[in-house]
């Protein structure tokens, strides 16, 4: 949808800012309800809050389907983004309680890459039905898809009893957030994440100065996205069979994505490429491992609490990468906002190295 709506802008007479604040309503859903309704697929169970999820994406995406004027359409994005804050991180639980212990790396790696094909292909879908039948039937497509998702998952996914309430004060969820078992996946994801999010906006930009078509230009967020998706599964089972921890994997794939970062400062195609490749492996490395030690050092009872606060953690960064290196770059530059970013990497690859303990050793915990 963020590519269809930066294509309709023009037809529909937005301005920078207005398409900035449509762009802006889905993360803002996500950022605010996405702990809430994993919480609460801890305390009703997963599987409602996935399938509630997917009928209200379809909900919101109805209205514009049948007209598709500013107004509808920031109504579905905000509804889209409630909707998708309900069975996203209720799908990360589930997904962790179905794996159990010793295949969480497997599942979490195919997930990923799963989703990764889902945001490389996404753009492309709605570019060709947008060309063929107009933006009405990029949200008929949207309606029709939440739908076959939703009795796909009542279904196929077997019931998942709730687990065991406990009570917590506010000083044991203070405790439990700030405990690095959490805290350092959650600034690894949040950091990664934040690369990804300024690659995607600054790589064409400076593909396009450097003299490139648009094509050539936007072809590195392809490679970002197929190299991800192709890194996640077999990093999940290399972890499983015991091939590398996670803090080793974390901490080597941080590095990576901080000299991805610092070939972005070399501006030309050649580098700017090959910063592309680097953070690919990175995202595609971070991802699994990340999720596989949150869930194997969290209670079953606060699975969906934990992944709401650490997918919370990567709409975070998703929208301060950007904001970093565009803050930045007002005064020095692009290079200067790609180095800033780095060191922010490199700092969030030494804590890892330094603070994140052994799945094994770690004491359940969670945010």
């Amino acid at each position: 949808m963020a590519a269809v709506l930066g294509i309709e802008a023009s037809r529909l007479g937005h301005s920078l800012l207005t398409f900035g604040l449509m762009l802006a309503l889905y993360d803002l859903a996500e950022v605010v309800l996405k702990p809430v309704f994993g919480a609460l697929s801890d305390r009703i169970g997963v599987k409602p809050v996935i399938i509630a999820g997917l009928i209200a994406f379809a909900f919101a995406s109805a209205l514009p389907s049948l007209s598709p004027t500013t107004v509808t359409m920031a109504l579905a994005r905000l509804g889209q983004g409630a909707a998708a804050s309900a069975f996203s991180p209720a799908s990360s639980s589930a997904l962790a309680r179905l794996a159990g212990q010793g295949r969480l790396g497997s599942y979490f790696g195919r997930y990923g890459a799963w989703k990764s094909i889902g945001y490389a292909a996404g753009p492309v879908l709605g570019a060709l039905l947008l060309t063929l039948a107009g933006i009405g039937a990029v949200y008929t497509t949207l309606v029709v898809l939440a739908l076959i998702a939703a009795g796909w998952v009542a279904m196929g996914v077997p019931p998942l009893p709730t687990m065991q309430r406990t009570q917590y004060t506010l000083a044991d969820l203070v405790r439990q957030t700030a405990d690095r078992s959490f805290v350092i996946p959650a600034l690894a994801l949040a950091t990664t994440t934040a690369i990804l999010g300024a690659a995607v906006g600054y790589l064409p930009l400076l593909l396009t100065r450097a003299g490139l078509d648009p094509m050539p230009s936007a072809a590195p967020l392809a490679v970002i996205a197929v190299l991800s998706a192709a890194a996640q599964p077999l990093v999940g089972r290399i972890h499983d069979n015991a091939g590398i921890s996670a803090r080793a994997g974390i901490t080597a794939a941080l590095v990576i994505g901080t000299t991805g970062m610092l070939l972005m400062m070399w501006t030309t195609p050649a580098a700017l490429y090959a910063s592309a490749v680097l953070i690919g492996l990175s995202v595609g490395i971070t991802t699994p491992l990340a999720y596989a030690h949150l869930a194997a050092t969290t209670p079953s009872n606060r699975l969906g609490r934990t992944m709401g606060s650490a997918e919370l953690g990567r709409e975070l960064g998703d929208a301060g990468g950007p904001l970093l290196v565009g803050a930045i770059a007002a005064s020095a530059g692009v290079t200067g906002g790609a180095a800033a970013l780095a060191l922010v990497a490199t700092a969030a690859a030494a804590s890892t190295a330094l603070g994140l303990k052994r799945s094994g050793s770690a004491e359940p915990n969670v945010a």
